[in-house]
């Protein structure tokens, strides 16, 4: 089937005179209308998705199963109807060239503004015998637990994507033991599963990583995407001995054995727990079952210790990861090991069932390419303009096929943004906060051209400066707006303070309506009003995640219109997950955010490490009336045309 549709995709290419146009479509994933409606005090409130091939579509929506209303291919997709109810049932179909789609659900609205879906809580766990030692602590912190520590779970980061097939996103779950740890404390931790849910609260698969992989934000980086363009999402993260896969299969390669225990039990306060010896491995699980479809070692192997930057076993487990289109057509996924001294990233296709590499890349010599310019995050985007990824890696960028594309060498830093900062200017923008106390006398925070790594503005800070946030926030100021821990004030994208105070330094969201972001610290939403943030939400009985990052578990243009939902945990009961949507009009109109590749990829890699919100691949603030489109194909036949 698959050569099939290549060929019928070729031919549309000859018939419509488009020279190359299939190097430049992307492989993106089918997704259905994404209907939602719920009961709100001016009645139901529905909205729906534009996918990103309908660009002069119109709708209908029909009211138990009788038209309702039409609107037209200029309108926004959202509406009220004052006289709905809860028992009413609600489709749209999508009508282009005359034609209505004929394929559409029905729905029926929720009677709140979030849904709630029950998961299956892990058990609780007691460890073997251990020490921790919390090194952050002055002095550090030292607790014995001669009978096992004790732990329990919570939802932890979220990822997203059609598992299925039926073009309705799932919901992958990370769960968390009470006992994970940052890497540089020592500590045996319980074990971390992966979950995957339909939005009905259907419970596909489990995968349990085992004994032989730690517990915290720096270990398990895992990403969901639909590699082979099947049309069904699979997932690749990082596994060793004795993970299990979601058919109940222990993983191992050769004759490694799948029940040795490799991590560090010995009751020494600075190595319990750590896990330095042993096999890693990179499996990639069919999204649908979680079944192990291909395992290889994980590139590149630890090696000596004390080459990614300390001699006791924390930084070698710093991973990041990244789902990148190194092609220009198809997705690759990107593993990456460490980020202060020594940094790797290998690139692999999934072809014919089998992680292949595409590339590795290896910066090991002080002042060179990658070397300790790693965050702890990343992002991806075409920053050259020549069709092709490439990832942004903190303080430097790696091109498509694997060689450093340049570095500031102002070193690691806790946060970054990639996006079109200031519209002004060609191509994207970076907008980073430094760690590095050299680097921080100089550019403790700083915006720099994306393509080059030139420095365009940017200053001092008193050491660390731990966190920035870059949004569009205030419409007085065209472009994006930036601030940070480590100085006072809010700057636009020319780098002039525009205001003293500065808002909540976490997450943007797109909610009320306008063109403009919302910013989401925690379980609270606020509006900039141009000298402060004001509260517009609270979402009463929710629980964020990440301490004191305060991050939701995810937030992406899950379905509805092109504003985005936001998943938190029920603060009553952490078996439970609650997708919030906005039910605030909106006139704007707006393709499924899901579309754009820049927003989708970074909803891939937004569980990594410290999380950073998603941006947009293109600049809103000026109206969506002349927004560039995506040139993409959907495994289910459906492509861009004009």
């Amino acid at each position: 089937m698959k050569k099939i549709f290549y060929f019928l995709l070729a031919v549309y290419c000859l018939l419509n005179n488009i020279s190359s146009a299939y190097a430049q479509l992307r492989q993106m994933e089918y997704l259905d209308r994404g209907v939602v409606a719920v009961k709100t005090n001016n009645g139901i409130f529905l909205s729906w998705r534009i996918l990103g091939t309908e660009k002069n579509a119109s709708f209908n929506v029909y009211k138990n199963r009788k038209l309702f209303q039409s609107v037209a291919a200029n309108k926004a997709t959202n509406l009220i109807d004052p006289s709905g109810t809860i028992n009413d049932r609600y489709t749209v179909k999508a009508v282009t060239n005359g034609q209505e789609e004929q394929n559409s659900k029905e729905i029926t609205p929720w009677a709140e503004e979030f849904l709630t879906i029950q998961l299956n809580r892990p058990a609780d766990g007691i460890t073997p015998p251990c020490i921790t030692y919390n090194r952050a602590k002055r002095p550090p912190i030292v607790q014995e637990y001669p009978n096992g520590q004790l732990y329990t779970y919570i939802p932890g980061d979220c990822s997203t994507g059609d598992l299925d097939g039926d073009g309705e996103y799932e919901i992958i779950v990370k769960w968390c033991p009470s006992n994970q740890v940052d890497n540089s404390f020592s500590g045996i931790t319980g074990p971390v599963y992966l979950d995957a849910y339909k939005l009905n609260g259907k419970q596909l698969w489990r995968i349990n990583l085992g004994k032989n992989i730690r517990a915290g934000s720096h270990y398990t980086q895992f990403m969901v995407y639909d590699f082979n363009g099947d049309g069904l999402a699979e997932m690749v993260c990082k596994t060793a001995p004795g993970s299990i896969d979601g058919k109940g299969k222990k993983i191992a390669l050769d004759k490694d054995d799948p029940d040795k225990d490799w991590r560090y039990l010995e009751m020494n306060q600075k190595t319990c727990g750590y896990i330095l010896e042993g096999p890693e491995y990179l499996t990639i699980f069919k999204g649908k079952t979680g079944e192990e479809l291909h395992t290889i070692p994980y590139s590149t192997e630890r090696g000596e210790v004390n080459s990614w930057g300390d001699n006791y076993g924390n930084r070698v487990d710093r991973y990041l990861a990244c789902v990148a289109y190194l092609d220009g057509v198809h997705p690759s996924v990107i593993m990456c090991r460490g980020y202060y001294a020594k940094t790797t990233l290998t690139a692999y296709d999934f072809k014919n069932g089998k992680l292949v590499k595409r590339w590795e890349h290896i910066s090991d010599i002080k002042g060179k390419g990658a070397y300790g310019q790693g965050n702890h995050n990343l992002s991806v985007a075409d920053v050259d303009n020549d069709g092709y990824d490439e990832i942004i890696y903190g303080s430097c960028a790696i091109d498509q096929d694997g060689t450093i594309l340049y570095r500031t060498g102002l070193g690691h830093g806790d946060a970054m943004h990639v996006t079109t900062l200031d519209p002004d200017r060609p191509g994207y923008q970076v907008w980073e906060v430094h760690e590095e106390k050299e680097a921080c006398r100089t550019y403790g925070y700083e915006m720099h051209d994306a393509r080059t790594g030139e420095i365009l503005w940017g200053g001092p800070t008193n050491g660390d400066n731990g966190r920035g946030l870059a949004a569009d926030i205030d419409p007085k100021h065209r472009g994006f707006e930036m601030w940070s821990a480590g100085v006072n004030g809010v700057y636009n994208c020319k780098g002039e303070k525009i205001a003293e105070r500065k808002p909540a330094i976490s997450f943007r969201v797109y909610w009320d309506g306008d063109l403009q972001d919302e910013i989401l610290n925690g379980t609270n939403l606020s509006k900039w009003n141009g000298t402060e943030a004001l509260t517009i939400n609270k979402f009463p009985g929710a629980m964020h995640c990440n301490g004191t990052k305060r991050t939701p578990n995810l937030s992406a243009d899950l379905f509805g219109d092109w504003r985005e939902e936001i998943i938190f945990s029920d603060t009553e009961d952490p078996s439970k997950l609650r997708i919030y949507t906005t039910t605030i009009p909106t006139q704007n109109r707006l393709y499924t955010l899901m579309h754009d590749p820049v927003y989708r990829l970074g909803i891939a890699w937004q569980n990594v490490g410290y999380n950073q919100p998603p941006h947009l691949g293109f600049y809103i603030g000026d109206g969506t009336e002349d927004i560039p489109w995506p040139q993409l194909y959907m495994p289910h036949g459906q492509y861009s045309k004009e």
